[in-house]
C-alpha cells in the first residue's frame, strides 16, 4: 500500500514539475511572443460610472491596473507621472475609480512566474478632452426621463470657479463653442458654483424638445474650454420631483480621506436657502425622513451654501455618518433628508510618519468654489507618502499655535509639515514678528514632543485677485513681511523652500495661473507643493 501511495505521489510531483517547467519556459523564454502583445483598452460610462475594457491576453493571467496623474513639469528631477494606486483583477474589465482631474492607467499582464507584457501604453481617461468641456453624468432619455425640476449633473472641470448653464429648445448653432447659441436659446445662468444644479424646467414645457449644455468659467467669468455637447432632456411630468439634497460624491479622488477637520459637500436643492448638516456615530434610524436624528453627535446650519465646514477635529478612530437637509424659516425640513454618507477615521497602530499642519492652504480647496472635501485641491493627494491632514481653514499663525496641543498631540506624527501665516500676511494688524514668534512656538512644541518640525516657506500672494475673490484688501507691506518670515524659516535645520516656485513672470506676486483667488494654490499649485516636498525627503525623520 505504501509503495502504491509513494508511486502516485511521485507521479503527481513529476507531472506537476513538468507542467511548471512548461509554464516557466512559456513565460520566461517568450516562446509564443507574449511580450509583443500590446493591451489596448476602451472606456464606457453610464450615469457617472466608467468602465475600462481590454482584449483578454492570449494566455491565462491576471492583470494589474496602475492609476497615475501627470506631474507639472515645473519641478526639476520629477518623473512625468505620479503614482496613485494599483488594483488587481482576473477580468478584462475594470471599474475606473471616480476622479476629478485627468488620470492615466497602465494595464500589465502577469502569469505565475511574473510579468508577461513588455509594452504598457499609458491610457488616458477620456473625460478630459482638449479643448476642455464638461461631461454630463445624468442623462435623461426615454428609458430614464427627467422630472420637471431635475438635477443636471456633470463632471467637474479642474479650476472651474463657476459654470454657465444654457437651456435650449433644440440643438445649438454649433457644438462645443465658447458662446451662447443664438438659435434655440431659451435661458442661461451663471449662478452655478458646483458641478450640478436642480433646475426648474416648468416654464419651458410648451416646447417639443429641450436641450442643456454647460461650460466652466474662471474667476473673471472667462471661459475654460468650451460648452459641453448639448444633451437632450426627455421629461415625464408624472415623475416625482427630487425632494432631497444630492450628495456631491461624483468626482472623488481615489483613496479619499477626510481631513481631521471634515467638510461636507452637496448639490443644492431648488428653492432652498438654508441647510443643516448632522453628524452621527451610527446610521440614522430612518433614511430620507424629515426629523433630525436623536442623540446626533453634531449639527450645523449654513445659509445659501453647498458645503459645510466642521469646526471640530475628528481624529478619534471609527466610522462617522452624515447627511444634510434643506430647512425653511420655521426650521422645518423641505422635502426630506439626503441619503446618508460616511467616512472612516482609521485607528493608529503606532505613530504616523507624517502629518500636515496649518491654514486653508494645507486644509485644501481652491478655485474659490472647491472646499477641502475636493481632494484634488489638497497637496497631500500628490505626496509620495501618506500624511494626515490637520489643516484648518481660516487659521492665522496664532490660532495654529493655540490649537497645537489639542490637534497635533493626539496624533503625534514623527514628522510635521508646517505651513501657516499666509492669512497673517494679509492683515496690517499682524506683524512679521508676531508670525515668527508663533512659528517659533510651534517649532519648540514639536521639539518638546519628539516631533520633527519641517517648516515650509510662505508662497507669495496676489492682492488684486484676493480683492476680486474675497472683496478684502491686502496689507501693502505683505511682501516685506513674507521675506522676514521666510528668512527666519530658513534658519531652521529642517525646512523646504516653496516660495520661488509660485511667482509670476515679474517675480513680484503669486502667478495668477496657479491661484484663481490669489491666495490658495489650485491644482497645479498643490501639485507643485507636493513635488517640491517629495524631492526633499532627506529632511524627514524615518
Amino acid at each position: 500500500m505504501k509503495k502504491i501511495l509513494l508511486f502516485f505521489v511521485s507521479f503527481f510531483l513529476l507531472i506537476f514539475s513538468f507542467v511548471a517547467i512548461c509554464i516557466f519556459l512559456t513565460e520566461k523564454t517568450d516562446l509564443f511572443g507574449l511580450k509583443d502583445y500590446t493591451i489596448a483598452a476602451s472606456f464606457s460610462e453610464t450615469q457617472g460610472k466608467m468602465t475600462m475594457t481590454w482584449d483578454r491576453y492570449p494566455y491565462p493571467c491576471f492583470y494589474k491596473v496602475d492609476t497615475y496623474t501627470k506631474t507639472t513639469g515645473r519641478v526639476p528631477d520629477t518623473e512625468e507621472y505620479h503614482y496613485i494606486k494599483s488594483e488587481y483583477t482576473f477580468s478584462d474589465t475594470y471599474d475606473v475609480p471616480t476622479t476629478a482631474i485627468p488620470t492615466y492607467y497602465k494595464v500589465t499582464a502577469y502569469g505565475i512566474f511574473g510579468k508577461l507584457s513588455s509594452e504598457e501604453p499609458v491610457l488616458a481617461n477620456p473625460n478630459y478632452t482638449n479643448p476642455v468641456r464638461p461631461i454630463p453624468i445624468y442623462r435623461y432619455t426615454d428609458d430614464n426621463p427627467a422630472s420637471v425640476i431635475p438635477y443636471l449633473v456633470w463632471h467637474s472641470v479642474p479650476d472651474g470657479v463657476l459654470y454657465e448653464l444654457e437651456i435650449l429648445s433644440g440643438p445649438p448653432d454649433a457644438e462645443n463653442t465658447t458662446t451662447l447659441s443664438k438659435t434655440n436659446h431659451l435661458t442661461s445662468t451663471q449662478q452655478v458654483f458646483t458641478n450640478g444644479i436642480q433646475f426648474d424646467l416648468r416654464p419651458y414645457l410648451g416646447y417639443k424638445t429641450l436641450y442643456w449644455r454647460v461650460r466652466a468659467l474662471n474667476l473673471r467669468k472667462e471661459p475654460i474650454g468650451v460648452f459641453s455637447t448639448a444633451e437632450p432632456i426627455v421629461i415625464d411630468q408624472r415623475k416625482a420631483i427630487p425632494q432631497k439634497p444630492l450628495l456631491n460624491n461624483f468626482d472623488v479622488m481615489p483613496g479619499f480621506r477626510q481631513p481631521v477637520y471634515p467638510v461636507y459637500h452637496w448639490i443644492p436643492m431648488f428653492g432652498a436657502i438654508r441647510y443643516e448638516v448632522e453628524l452621527m456615530s451610527q446610521p440614522p434610524v430612518e433614511e430620507n425622513n424629515t426629523q433630525p436624528t436623536p442623540n446626533r453627535a453634531w449639527s450645523k446650519i449654513v445659509n445659501d451654501a453647498f458645503s459645510c465646514y466642521d469646526e471640530y477635529p475628528r481624529y478619534y478612530a471609527g466610522k462617522y455618518y452624515w447627511r444634510v437637509r434643506a430647512i425653511d424659516v420655521q426650521g422645518n425640513t423641505i422635502g426630506v433628508y439626503s441619503d446618508t454618507d460616511s467616512f472612516e477615521v482609521p485607528a493608529n497602530t503606532g505613530r504616523p510618519n507624517a502629518a500636515v499642519f496649518g491654514d486653508s492652504i494645507t486644509h485644501g480647496g481652491g478655485a474659490v468654489s472647491f472646499s477641502p472635501s475636493s481632494m484634488e485641491y489638497s497637496y497631500t493627494t500628490y505626496l509620495d507618502f501618506p500624511a494626515i491632514n490637520i489643516g484648518r481653514s481660516g487659521d492665522t499663525s496664532t490660532t495654529s499655535l493655540e490649537r497645537f496641543d489639542r490637534d497635533v498631540l493626539p496624533i503625534k506624527p514623527v514628522n510635521l509639515i508646517i505651513l501657516t501665516g499666509s492669512n497673517s500676511l494679509r492683515s496690517p494688524a499682524i506683524s512679521a514678528e508676531t508670525v515668527i514668534e508663533d512659528l517659533e512656538g510651534i517649532y519648540l512644541k514639536c521639539i518638546q514632543n519628539d516631533i520633527r518640525p519641517i517648516l515650509l516657506t510662505l508662497p507669495p500672494v496676489n492682492p488684486t485677485n484676493i480683492m476680486l475673490a474675497f472683496h478684502t484688501p491686502t496689507d501693502p507691506n505683505w511682501y516685506i513681511k513674507m521675506q522676514q518670515i521666510n528668512k527666519y524659516i530658513k534658519t531652521k535645520p529642517y525646512y523646504i523652500d516653496l516660495e520661488p516656485y509660485f511667482y509670476d513672470s515679474s517675480h513680484t506676486i503669486m502667478d495668477p495661473s496657479l491661484a484663481n483667488d490669489g491666495l490658495h494654490p489650485d491644482i497645479v499649485g498643490k501639485k507643485i507643493m507636493a513635488e517640491v516636498i517629495n524631492n526633499h525627503r532627506n529632511v524627514f525623520k524615518e
